[in-house]
């Protein structure tokens, strides 16, 4: 009974170290297993990165592009092998190459500048100057025409027959010359009724003003009423208010008489309409016309684009279609456009004291608007690129660049332009001879020596064309 119970008892921990043991058995196979596959891995990644390098190129330095380069394998094997069989077997390993011409690495500098002239041809010589940046006066152009200050009729004041025209057509005339004399008619007589009046009033003045001391006399020694004072007061009023009256009278018929007279309220040249002598001129009526011509105006227009930019008493140059000459200044400018043109009025005062510029006149005038950073080029410097877009071509560092630009204003002395860096050197002979990124040998030449050179040029072409035509005329003859 006992053994059987002892049996029964260690039969479960014969289980146990049966398992254990066997579990212990299986990580230990395990770890063999992880052993086995982890330097197996590592042999097949090393042996990977040994064929690897095997089919690459070997640099050495100090050696040179050409001696200093050589396959891994020629390295391992100087005089062949299975290593180096394998490799140009697989076709997978690099070959030792160089580059030829101006690219080889080999080769010095001089040595690749000689094959690129060989390539290339002869590097191109041109001729360049130096633009800097200048002020460039900004300026407006407006068309129009001149026209007088003032164009005033010389009318009458009164109403009779012209007696007289005391001034002929063009005559120039100040303020206050006689330009016709109408009839005096019985102006005069008026004027001497006018003046008896006068006398009479003024006595009549007299004997009032003696009345009144007298009654004033009286009434302080007592022998007149106190209230007698009023009577002699009174008369004496009216005395002097029809002296007064008289005097006005007389003044009215002068002033009557004087505006027979009709005279010039401007200065300025007698144009027609012209009245004749014997003609009636009514009141108003116009004797002849008195154009004034100095001051003058320019009339022109401001395009609504640049109004913002205008204003009273910018300075202009007007140039006549007659080749005359002035300066003025801005004296109006219209605050309503005009509804056909979309443009603004634009009015400049100048003096014109002897009269050369005439009313009428076709004219241009030049607003000035300040100075704007530019390049003043001659036009035989521009050129396209190959798209077409114009520019000029420039030397740095012996490098031809391409620089597009924008036509400000084109003058006598050259073009202003735009899109440029503060210092260039341009190429002005030989430009349509090169391209950018090309290298050129670049002779920089002063801008006076090469506005010398292109006056030169420009004889030069006008004799060869003069010849041409020469020759040309013989053949045809």
């Amino acid at each position: 009974m006992s053994t059987l119970t002892a049996f029964r008892l260690n039969e479960p921990e014969s289980y146990s170290l049966i398992i254990l043991g066997t579990i212990n058995a299986i990580f230990k196979v395990i770890r063999q297993m992880r052993f086995l596959r982890s330097y197996g891995i590592a042999a097949i990644l090393v042996l990977g990165v040994a064929i690897w390098l095997s089919t690459g190129l070997l640099v050495r330095g100090g050696l040179g592009p050409v001696d200093g380069e050589m396959t891994v394998a020629a390295a391992l094997e100087a005089d062949g092998g299975p290593l180096t069989d394998a490799v140009a077997a697989s076709g997978i390993g690099l070959e030792v190459h160089h580059a030829h011409g101006a690219l080889d690495p080999s080769l010095s500098i001089a040595e690749r500048n000689a094959l690129l002239e060989e390539e290339n041809g002869p590097t191109r010589s041109v001729r360049t100057v130096q633009f800097d940046v200048q002020s460039m006066p900004l300026e407006v152009t407006l068309r129009g025409h001149t026209a007088a200050r003032a164009s005033v009729d010389a009318v009458a004041q009164t109403s009779d027959i012209i007696s007289s025209l005391d001034v002929e057509e063009g005559a120039l005339v100040e303020i206050g010359d006689l330009i016709c004399s109408l009839d005096n008619g019985t102006r005069q007589a008026s004027i001497n009724q006018a003046s008896a009046s006068v006398a009479q009033a003024e006595a009549a003045l007299v004997q009032a003003q003696s009345n009144y001391r007298t009654n004033q006399s009286l009434r302080e020694r007592g022998l007149s009423s106190p209230n007698s004072a009023d009577q002699f007061s009174a008369a004496l009023r009216a005395a002097e208010a029809n002296l007064e009256a008289a005097t006005v009278g007389l003044s009215n018929r002068q002033d009557e008489l004087s505006n027979t007279e009709v005279r010039a309220t401007v200065a300025g040249i007698i144009q027609r309409p012209m009245a004749e002598a014997g003609d009636f001129l009514p009141m108003g009526g116009s004797c002849a016309r008195i154009v004034q011509l100095d001051p003058m105006v320019f009339v022109g227009a401001v395009p609504q684009s640049h109004i913002q930019l205008a204003r009273v008493g910018l300075p202009a140059e007007i140039r006549m279609i007659t080749g005359a000459e002035a300066t003025g200044n801005v004296s109006y400018i219209s605050v309503s456009a005009d509804q056909a043109t979309r443009s603004f009025d634009v009015e400049i005062e100048f003096a014109n004291p002897n009269g050369a510029v005439l009313d009428g006149l076709t004219a241009e005038a030049k607003i000035s608007l300040g100075n704007v950073p530019a390049h003043l080029l001659p036009q035989s410097v521009m050129t396209l690129d190959q798209n077409g877009v114009l520019g000029v071509r420039a030397v740095e560092d012996s490098i031809v660049a391409f620089y597009p630009i924008e036509i400000l204003s084109n003058t006598r002395a050259g073009i202003w332009v735009a899109g440029l860096p503060f210092s260039i050197n341009v190429i002005t002979v030989g430009q349509e001879y090169v391209t950018a990124g090309q290298r050129v040998d670049a002779t920089d030449v002063p801008a006076a020596g090469e506005a010398a050179q292109t006056e030169m040029e420009a004889d030069r072409e006008m004799i060869e064309t003069a010849d041409a035509e020469a020759e040309m005329d013989h053949t045809n003859d």
